[in-house]
């Protein structure tokens, strides 16, 4: 690409910048007046329509410092009263309720015909004990028995609460849950590291995977889509660890995203137009900010017509389309073999005529392999990928390659890479716990040995808020994009254009 805006070799094509018009008076006077439009005082940036935030002085950030450095270990707190009660009975209830019943059997009853099997079971375990329960203390004995014999025992609970998005269990004695961005401890407790590991192995069993000694580490997934990761000791020094990554019963859109404020109205136009125009999309951004909700909204504006292959670890992509096929990883088998790889789901994808290949996420040398498809007419493909922003984002794809058995050099890498991606999505958790789409950028071509950018769209931070939250603003950089070929072939050009600039 030439200092004048146009790729090299491309002819005569516009220029797509936009040049500033020319003012009268002195250089000095012109300087001072683009020194004052770029780079405006702090106290003066605020939000349309809002009050500028009370400004943050020294002594109260130096508080909050000394604050944050008395601060004690925060304990998980005792469950009380009824909870407690019903817990201190399931105990006692549960040894010789397993006496009467047979584990297998019980196995194939769906959870009703359990509770009404159970029901006189647990009445007679009762009149043992000598103990006299209500009708409300019978229904939540009941339950909680019956979680334990067929669910995730006190993890039912935890996954039942909509508001819960992330649950971390920290060996038996330390569970912490999201609600809203922010950790909190919970008030569950597992009786000992034994019966945690039953109910992380109870997980894993599920989907076909395992998780023991040999393999302490197992990616696995919930019926209802919600994405686990299972490490036990000796890996694990405090015991099992179980983190489980859920996802909204009702799939996010990116109308909804706009109306949460994590994308502007011309941002959200643009991605929609991205992704039904068969751009090739990598979405980019750290743990937890949000990049499989972004590919299931993105994915959204697929035509119903194509067919659509996804590939992943643990399945956890949900698309909404009809002619959607998902494939999913398998680890080595106890002789160590049997292993498939992204890689080879990659490759084998190619020969079943799929129009887009859809990749969970990439971590190595598979990324070759989908940068060949975008290359190969499957127009419209998607990844997602670990990275801080879209120029790292690109370095981290080059590394990727290179980290595999593949010897080209470097420079035809960054050509492929070129080629083949169109935009690149940012997207973060900011730390007041929202999630942002930070980044819409292009990429453009090659400038000698650099893969060239273009940035669309940006959110600019301006400041944060009394109760800690963050004060931004999302920007246009009012270039002219260049995928505005692809939108035209799809009649989106005007819409795109306009949402650009």
């Amino acid at each position: 690409m030439s200092a004048f805006g146009r790729k090299n070799g491309m002819g005569n094509r516009p220029q797509f910048g936009v040049a500033r018009p020319m003012k009268g008076g002195s250089a000095q006077d012109v300087a001072k007046e683009d020194k004052a439009e770029q780079f405006p005082p702090v106290d003066e940036a605020k939000l349309p329509g809002e009050a500028p935030p009370p400004p943050v002085s020294d002594s109260d950030a130096m508080a909050r410092l000394t604050d944050r450095a008395n601060a004690l270990a925060e304990e998980a707190p005792k469950p009380e009263g009824f909870e407690a009660s019903v817990h201190k009975i399931k105990e006692q209830v549960l040894p010789r309720l397993l006496e009467r019943v047979d584990p297998e059997a019980a196995a194939t009853l769906t959870k009703e015909e359990l509770s009404e099997e159970f029901r006189p079971i647990i009445l007679e375990v009762l009149a043992e004990l000598k103990l006299t329960l209500n009708r409300r203390e019978q229904f939540a004995l009941e339950k909680v028995l019956i979680d334990e014999l067929l669910g995730f025992g006190p993890l039912e609970e935890l996954l039942s609460d909509p508001d819960v998005s992330d649950i971390m269990v920290n060996g038996p004695e330390q569970t912490y849950i999201e609600k809203k961005g922010k950790l909190a401890i919970a008030p569950i407790q597992f009786r000992d590291e034994e019966h945690l590991l039953q109910i992380a192995q109870r997980i894993v069993n599920q989907v076909g995977r395992r998780v023991d000694q040999t393999t302490p580490l197992a990616d696995a997934r919930l019926k209802d889509g919600s994405r686990v990761n299972v490490i036990i000791p000796p890996l694990s020094l405090r015991g099992t660890a179980i983190s489980i990554r859920k996802f909204s019963d009702k799939p996010i859109t990116l109308d909804m995203m706009k109306e949460f404020g994590s994308m502007s109205e011309k941002m959200c136009t643009a991605l929609k137009i991205a992704g039904a125009s068969r751009m090739n999309v990598v979405i980019s951004g750290g743990t937890g900010s949000g990049k499989t909700t972004m590919l299931n909204a993105l994915s959204k504006m697929i035509d119903p017509g194509e067919r659509v292959l996804t590939i992943e670890d643990a399945a956890e992509l949900r698309l909404q389309q009809p002619h959607w096929l998902p494939l999913e990883t398998r680890p080595p088998n106890l002789e160590g073999k049997g292993a498939i790889s992204i890689g080879d789901l990659v490759k084998n994808a190619l020969r079943m005529r799929p129009d887009r290949i859809i990749l969970g996420e990439i971590r190595g040398a598979e990324c070759f392999d989908l940068l060949a498809a975008m290359n190969t007419g499957h127009d419209g493909s998607m990844c997602t990928l670990h990275a801080n922003n879209p120029r790292e984002c690109l370095g981290r794809m080059e590394n990727m390659i290179m980290m595999g058995d593949i010897k080209i050099p470097k420079e035809a890498i960054s050509r492929q890479i070129a080629e083949s991606v169109d935009l690149i999505v940012q997207v973060k958790r900011l730390r007041d716990g929202s999630r942002r789409t930070t980044n819409i950028t292009e990429v453009i071509g090659m400038e000698g040995d650099v893969i060239v950018t273009q940035e669309l769209f940006k959110f600019e931070y301006l400041d944060e808020s009394a109760d800690g939250k963050i004060m931004g603003e999302y920007r246009s950089t009012g270039l002219r994009p260049y995928t505005l070929e692809k939108a035209r072939q799809f009649g989106f050009d005007q819409p795109f254009l306009e949402a650009c600039l």
